[in-house]
């Protein structure tokens, strides 16, 4: 699958989609991070090596998701991270309900980067938007230039969650979007005398589980 068809490919769409109320997420983050692989691993459960150019503009999937025994509608939005598109990212900011910031730990400059993109979310989203922070490509090791450490260092100051995930392998890509659609499903749903739902705490709790973190 090119990037052409990509950009106008909507996937997961059963004929009751519109039935349902739409949790919109985007992936942000550097060119070159791997969010596309991301969304078509998480999407399609598959890598597909090489075939993608950098992203022109921004595009979207749409997939359903069990949580808890309850469906949850994503409308996932992938960006181009280039500076020249970053204005139409910028718009798309307002009405999303969560957003996973992607670096690469094999590229330094996408990782230092990373304040620049919160910054700008800081700026242009919602403020109760639900960030996560992914150190993706985790199955380059031979070439991390950025420790685990560091990412969890970041995700701490920012108050957010963190993992690292590999599209190529699948690791932790599903466990990343589901732990958004549960916080997203936990606050459509929340009553008032019931208690927040702990992304952090739930991440946390399911990367120590030995079967998270293992490669496919």
């Amino acid at each position: 699958m090119d990037l052409q068809r990509f950009d106008s490919y909507q996937g997961g769409a059963g004929p009751d989609f519109n039935e349902h109320v739409l949790h919109k997420t985007i992936l942000v983050g550097d060119s070159g991070v791997g969010k596309t692989s991301l969304l078509v691993q998480f999407d399609q459960g598959k890598f597909i090596p090489g075939s993608f150019s950098a992203t022109v503009g921004i595009g979207f999937t749409n997939k359903v998701v069990t949580v808890d025994g309850a469906r949850v509608k994503l409308q996932i939005w992938d960006t181009a991270g280039q500076e020249r598109f970053r204005s139409v990212t910028h718009a798309y900011y307002r009405d999303a309900q969560a957003l996973l910031l992607l670096y690469d730990i094999t590229n330094k400059s996408s990782f230092d980067n990373i304040r620049a993109w919160l910054t700008e979310i800081h700026e242009y989203a919602q403020r109760d938007v639900v960030i996560m922070l992914l150190g993706n490509k985790a199955d380059v090791s031979s070439e991390r230039v950025i420790r685990s450490e560091d990412g969890e260092m970041l995700a701490r100051e920012y108050g957010v969650p963190f993992m690292e995930t590999s599209a190529k392998t699948g690791m932790n890509v599903e466990l990343a979007f589901l732990a958004i659609a549960k916080e997203l499903k936990h606050r459509a749903g929340q009553q008032a005398d019931e208690p927040s739902f702990q992304i952090r705490d739930y991440v946390e709790s399911q990367k120590k589980r030995p079967s998270c973190c293992s490669f496919l």
